[in-house]
């Protein structure tokens, strides 16, 4: 039954949840979630908590990845994904939407709208994918004044601090920023674009004690590892942010090919949810049980 209108609802918030699942011995997967659909086919897969990735959603809205959405328009996608699937969720907060008193009106908001966790990166704007080149940071100090900022509105809300100083100012450079970062509140670190396995292995060897986060990106400057080989290197946390909006855009572009070159999506149809797998994710039945003066709808005996 949908989370929406569950008889038992979680009662501890989404960030105490969030915590309780990075409090257990095994590495928290976060799949990204780029709507309540995706949100509910990750918890049928037996996923316990979410992420969902700003890259996903501006290119779910046709646009780069430079920090140019709001934090309303984020709160549209975390409401629907945490009402749909119930499940605690890492958002990604960009650079914080603007200076401390923005970051801590983002971090209210992400809390009201249903998030567990938030991160946010040393970047300045406009911001890059963490895997693009000649990323411009933030000093140390300003970006923990934002973390310090966050750490003090957040009520229930994990906050992670990500840094991506790795690419221009070594692995020295980002632990120095990650100490800091922690001093100033931050619950866990995110070293973003590492690129051996070495590299995760001195920065976990160099921040004892810290939470952290690796990011199984693909196509981007991580080498392929799976989430059993992360907590062997001592990471706490991975997540594929954008994996689930790659695989739903390849198809749908298939789609559209098919459906120009034939006229119809006859030969795409093995590849289709069927409307009886939709309506039972989407618990259609569930919703009209709620109202009696809604007929129970009966899917159609379609012969394709």
């Amino acid at each position: 039954m949908p989370y929406l209108i569950a008889d038992e609802q979680p009662e501890a918030p989404a960030g105490a949840r969030f915590r309780a699942a990075l409090a257990r011995p095994d590495i928290l997967k976060l799949p990204g979630a780029h709507n309540g659909q995706a949100a509910l086919q990750a918890k049928a897969a037996g996923f316990g908590a979410l992420y969902l990735s700003g890259a996903a959603m501006t290119a779910s809205m046709g646009l780069p990845d430079l920090g140019i959405i709001t934090v309303d328009e984020v709160a549209f996608f975390i409401r629907q994904i945490a009402r749909a699937s119930g499940l605690p969720l890492l958002v990604d907060g960009d650079t914080g939407y603007g200076e401390a008193l923005n970051v801590m009106h983002m971090v209210r908001v992400f809390e009201e709208a249903g998030a567990g966790a938030v991160h946010l990166e040393d970047q300045l704007l406009p911001k890059k994918c963490g895997h693009l080149n000649d990323k411009k940071l933030a000093s140390a100090s300003d970006m923990a004044a934002k973390v310090a900022a966050a750490a003090r509105a957040a009520r229930h809300l994990v906050v992670i601090a990500r840094t991506d100083a790795a690419a221009s100012e070594g692995i020295e450079g980002a632990v120095a920023r990650a100490k800091l970062y922690v001093e100033a509140g931050a619950d866990a670190i995110f070293p973003e674009a590492l690129t051996s396995v070495g590299m995760f292995k001195e920065v976990r060897a160099r921040l004892p004690g810290v939470k952290l986060l690796a990011n199984m990106t693909e196509f981007g400057r991580t080498p392929a590892l799976t989430a059993q080989e992360f907590q062997e290197l001592g990471y706490d946390m991975v997540i594929w942010p954008v994996s689930s909006l790659r695989v739903a855009n390849k198809a749908q572009a298939k789609l559209y090919a098919t459906l120009a070159r034939d006229g119809a999506t006859t030969a795409m149809i093995p590849e289709m949810q069927t409307r009886a797998e939709l309506y039972d994710m989407i618990g259609l039945n569930a919703f009209e049980a709620l109202d009696r003066s809604i007929a129970r709808s009966v899917v159609p005996d379609w012969q394709g």
